[in-house]
């Protein structure tokens, strides 16, 4: 695809595309494996159960580091086969201390790539999670600045890019959604009939990943963010 010289809406994604954030859960969750030490079950069959029971939990309660610390708890109890102690609950919000303390580590890039994209195209930030933590984490990145309006959502389909596009009247040849998730960034953009980049991070959760049709035109592949300044 050749460079982009007229003028773009771009919108981008933030956990796991400006930066890290599922490599951070994964950490905690190797602790947390080694931690259990179950009698019977292997670690893949642990992963399992958590990976079922953070699915049900975030269909009923959102996103964020409260809800994958109750799925921790929801994990010990299911396994001990009564409700987590006290004891067990102060080891894991140890085991998660990162996530708590809000840490943050930026993806290689983004903001040389930011600053040089805002010079050019319109950008806005549509990311989905707990409001309060994603705007700490917002703050905590110093990149609020480069986004010309900021979304947080409980989830993204193609409603939601529908809306977006309504609010700003974007036009959808000129409008790319730009992420990791196939499930959450770039499926439910191209159904709104948007473009879409997918920057693949290798840590992504495995609740978002989904297949992608490799002939869709609509959808440009990169494998580090800024090669988006080849492109746009």
């Amino acid at each position: 695809m050749r460079a982009r010289h007229e003028k773009q809406v771009l919108i981008f994604d933030a956990d796991d595309t400006l930066w890290e954030n599922n490599v951070l859960f994964e950490r905690v969750i190797d602790d947390f494996l080694d931690w259990l030490a179950h009698p019977t079950l292997d670690r893949a069959e642990l992963r399992e159960i958590l990976d079922d029971i953070e699915r049900a939990n975030s269909a009923a309660h959102g996103y964020g580091s409260k809800v994958f610390l109750r799925s921790l708890g929801d994990c010990v109890s299911r396994l001990r086969e009564r409700p987590a102690t006290r004891e067990e609950l102060r080891r894991i919000d140890e085991l998660a201390v990162a996530l708590v303390e809000g840490r943050i580590e930026l993806i290689p890039g983004v903001t040389d790539t930011l600053d040089a994209l805002g010079e050019r195209h319109d950008l806005l930030l549509l990311t989905k999670g707990d409001t309060e933590e994603q705007q700490r984490k917002l703050a905590v990145s110093g990149l609020e600045r480069h986004f010309g309006g900021i979304h947080i959502v409980a989830e993204k389909h193609a409603g939601t890019y529908h809306e977006l596009a309504r609010e700003y009247a974007l036009a959808p040849e000129a409008t790319w959604m730009i992420g990791n998730s196939p499930k959450s960034d770039i499926l439910p953009a191209r159904q709104a009939g948007l473009g879409a980049v997918f920057i693949p991070n290798e840590n992504t959760w495995v609740l978002e990943h989904s297949e992608l049709d490799p002939n869709d035109p609509g959808v440009l592949r990169l494998s580090a963010f800024p090669e988006l300044l080849r492109h746009f």
